[in-house]
């Protein structure tokens, strides 16, 4: 029992520990970012296991984490401001060709950011070109350009 009350305390903790930190996707982490997700791993590892490093006591944390996972999918389904609260909500970061500052502030998203994004993903070149910059739940930047929005 107390490895699943571990695992369940463990998911809840990274879970608003995540949340706080902010939206940023798999593919946009720096190599210090990947690092810190190392760390943060194993320091996970130790908390979930303790001192039972059995081969029972790590499939029953496996069990919990995903059976956890999949309540909170499931809840979120039924719950749009549950899904909210857990996921966020996109965010819009550019308007018109202006910065939204303290929205960028709030997410941690530089001006480079998000012109890397325009950059890659429409070949954008002046944040005056962007009609919306977006980011969404899952962390990306999604770009809507001037010339592709009915104005």
């Amino acid at each position: 029992m107390d490895a699943v009350l571990r695992a369940g305390a463990i998911y809840l903790a990274l879970m608003v520990l995540f949340r706080i930190s902010g939206r940023r996707s798999l593919g946009e982490l720096t190599s210090f970012d990947f690092v810190l997700l190392m760390i943060i791993g194993e320091a996970t590892q130790q908390a979930l296991l303790g001192d039972d490093f059995s081969v029972t006591n790590a499939i029953l944390v496996i069990i919990t984490l995903i059976a956890i996972d999949v309540g909170f999918s499931l809840a979120k389904r039924k719950s749009t401001r549950l899904g909210k609260l857990i996921d966020g909500g996109p965010t819009i970061i550019v308007e018109n060709g202006a910065f939204l500052r303290h929205r960028m502030n709030e997410a941690r998203i530089g001006e480079d950011d998000v012109m890397q994004a325009a950059r890659l993903a429409q070949g954008i070149e002046r944040v005056e070109q962007i009609k919306f910059a977006i980011i969404e739940r899952n962390g990306k930047i999604s770009i809507i350009t001037r010339d592709q929005s009915a104005d």
